[in-house]
């Protein structure tokens, strides 16, 4: 039997109604099958889990996590590729879909190269291996004298298609151990800078993203906003809008209110009549008129010791030179500059819904729950979205849209957030306060060290219950909200990684007064941020090199050779008046990527920050992509300078008023300094998570070069303009 795409799709057990199982190119449905029980058989520890071999001599590969523009999409290809020895332009990438692919859980936490690039090289390794014993077999040639090469095995006088060996099936066979990785010993493509396919598309405008997905006869929404987070509706007299053209349905389940028509403006328009015509109770107020960082020292919170080994407290006590500081960074957004998205498709008691969630088994789960129907009935495609590096809106629009797309069966319902949507409630990364105290001895070394730190937890996400979807704090049925969270992402990095004998980390979990969930580098941010700005103050206190003190409490290799290495990049940068040269490094998570980051700033007279150029050294392990690291390490940057210089979420009494661009600032273009990263490669170690490791460094680097430039310590976030600190 002949295996064709459309076979495939047949195969799983269900049409991908809307576009191809290859791509998200907007097709209409051409069979008329309705979506049916997903397939979920598929057993991770199988070849045929993550790849399969097409008739057209393809490659398909098959992931679990998300593009999210940090280029997953070519690395996995590349491992792929390298294993099989077939040049990447073979090899075609399935995202993210439940019943298809195998269930990854999140994108998230810099864990996609380490977890499900790593699992398809095996399975791609195992799959060479395999072909070339079926081959063998096959011809009565010693696989000794085969050869694979771009999808063809060829040997002897005999020579076949991968699709041809296999006569048409996949290889179900389980991966096992192979015996020897291409990545390591050969490196064709991996560790090469493979263009990704995408980036022309995306300069041309012809990628498709799923707020550009289209189906025939499919309406649109928008959901009526409350003005709190604990609003209630009290009434709306809709009687008015049936006279409307366009309008087909308001949907109201308890506080929760959404409109549906003809077209997308036609939609807009509704919800603002709505709008006017509804009735809320205010619900509870948000501490508006007090210091945030002030307010938050008075929630309860549960303290814990997090790390603790030798007499801290004494070490501290007796050292000659004594310090302390405390930092605070607010409310960051995540600040999609495309506001999320999503498609749902009701029918026959089964959903579909197409969404740029970060989690399509878990948004599955969560909305079976939601919407009290069985997971199998319910199919979630990833679709890429607009990149936000965390939990912003995607899985809340996805649940909103599933909603209204139960409530009106047989049409395809497209949800779009608006800007003042997607900034107002999006969950944001939490506010943290970080104080920290040490001893140094005679001879400038730490003796002691005392970190405490509050935060609220640092993750939301959705993991099977309604509650962490944004809709299901205003429907009738009382689902709660999701309180404290991940509490592990606040603990992140707060232990320093440098050599200290005597040290007592603490953690103060509150939960805050705003939506919250995991932003880039979740808690460890603030926590690099603060103990990288507290070294580069200790190194001043014992009158040493800030590069130098790092190094003098540092007994890791590799740490020390990114140190370094930066140090050596910016030998030759002398800064002028009002200028100043900051350092931090960090190991994100203690256990992946290492970073050293160099920052040079000029502080002018109206005291602004402009940050002139950034250095950056990342030693990932073996690099599968270095064009794709330095991307991923150069935006992390960038971002987080916007972060330490312009960002933070405001709010008075009934919400949040960060609403726009302006009441919310990122960088613009002509504030984006000249970024140089330089990547070292340890083909022989494993792949490190990048994707975060930039984030706290670089935002300490910043702080430590405007104190270079002016004197001044500023430990609050954000800073511009600084005028407020210089004397």
């Amino acid at each position: 039997m002949k295996s064709t795409r459309r076979d495939f799709i047949k195969q799983l057990g269900f049409v991908s109604i809307g576009f191809s199982i290859l791509g998200t190119a907007c097709m209409s449905n051409e069979t008329g099958e309705n979506v049916a029980e997903s397939d979920d058989s598929n057993r991770p520890d199988d070849i045929n889990a993550w790849l399969r071999v097409m008739e057209d001599g393809s490659i398909l590969i098959l992931t679990g996590k998300m593009e999210l523009g940090q280029g997953i999409r070519i690395a996995v290809a590349q491992v792929a590729a390298e294993e099989l020895n077939t040049s990447p332009d073979l090899v075609e990438v399935n995202l993210a879909e439940t019943g298809v692919t195998a269930n990854e859980g999140y994108t998230a936490g810099s864990r996609s190269i380490e977890t499900s690039a790593m699992s398809i090289r095996n399975a791609a390794a195992a799959a060479r291996e395999k072909l070339l014993s079926l081959a063998s077999e096959k011809w009565g040639v010693p696989q000794s004298e085969l050869t694979l090469e771009n999808g063809t095995i060829s040997g002897g006088n005999e020579k076949m298609s991968l699709y041809e060996v296999l006569e048409g099936r996949q290889l179900r066979e389980e991966i096992g151990q192979p015996t020897e990785i291409y990545g390591k010993t050969r490196r064709k493509y991996v560790g090469q800078p493979v263009p990704r396919k995408d980036i022309s598309q995306m300069v041309r405008g012809n990628l498709d993203y799923v707020q550009d997905l289209t189906f025939p006869g499919m309406v649109h929404a928008r959901v009526i906003r409350p003005s709190g987070y604990t609003s209630k509706l009290g009434s709306l007299d809709d009687a008015s809008l049936q006279n409307f053209p366009g309008f087909l349905k308001l949907v109201r389940i308890g506080s929760f209110v959404g409109v549906i028509a003809e077209e997308e403006y036609q939609a807009i328009k509704f919800s603002w009549e709505v709008n006017d015509l509804a009735q809320w109770e205010l619900g509870d107020e948000l501490p508006a008129g007090v210091p945030l960082k002030e307010h938050l020292k008075t929630l309860d919170a549960e303290v814990e010791t997090e790390e603790e080994k030798g007499d801290w407290e004494s070490a501290i006590k007796e050292a000659p030179i004594q310090h302390k500081a405390a930092y605070y960074k607010p409310y960051l957004m995540h600040a999609a500059n495309g506001p999320s998205c999503a498609v749902a498709y009701f029918e026959n008691e089964k959903l579909q819904v197409w969404s740029h969630t970060q989690g399509v088994y878990p948004l599955r789960e969560t909305l079976a729950n939601l919407l009290e129907i069985p997971e199998a009935s319910i199919h979630v495609k990833g679709v890429p979205g607009s990149g936000c590096y965390g939990h912003n809106g995607a899985d809340d629009v996805a649940a909103e849209a599933a909603l209204l797309a139960v409530e009106f069966p047989g049409r395809h319902v497209r949800l779009q957030w608006m800007r003042d949507e997607e900034h107002r409630w999006e969950p944001y990364g939490t506010a943290m306060i970080m104080e920290l105290e040490a001893g140094l001895n005679s001879e400038g070394k730490i003796q002691g060290w005392k970190y405490d730190f509050w935060s609220d937890g640092h993750s939301t996400r959705p993991n099977g219950e309604p509650k962490t979807l944004l809709p299901a704090r205003f429907l009738d049925r009382d689902h709660g909200v999701p309180g404290v969270g991940f509490k592990g992402g606040a603990v992140r990095n707060s232990k320093p990684y440098y050599a200290i004998d005597a040290l007592q980390t603490t953690s103060h979990i509150f939960q805050g007064p705003l939506r919250k969930s995991a932003l880039r580098a979740l808690g460890a941010f603030g926590n690099i941020f603060a103990i990288e700005c507290f070294m580069d103050e200790l190194a001043h206190k014992a009158g040493k090199d800030p590069v130098e003190f790092r190094l003098d409490h540092l007994d890791d290799e590799r740490a020390i050779a990114c140190l370094d290495r930066i140090k050596k990049m910016t030998s030759e940068v002398t800064p002028k008046n009002r200028e100043g040269l900051g350092y931090a490094f960090a190991r994100y998570k203690n256990s992946a990527s290492y970073f050293a980051v160099a920052v040079h700033v000029q502080v002018n007279e109206a005291g602004i920050v402009q940050v002139k150029k950034m250095w950056g050294v990342i030693d990932s392990g073996e690099t599968i992509n270095p064009d794709g690291l330095k991307n991923q390490t150069e935006g992390g940057m960038i971002q987080a300078a916007s972060w330490a210089l312009r960002e933070e979420v405001q709010f008075d009494k009934e919400h949040v008023t960060s609403r726009d661009w302006h009441t919310y600032p990122i960088f613009r273009f002509e504030e984006i300094p000249e970024v140089e990263v330089e990547v070292i490669d340890r083909v022989e170690e494993k792949p490190l998570g990048a994707g975060e490791a930039a984030q706290g460094p670089t935002a300490a680097a910043v702080i430590n070069a405007v104190f270079d430039a002016t004197g001044e310590r500023i430990r609050d976030l954000p800073v511009n303009p600084v005028e407020k600190y210089l004397r």
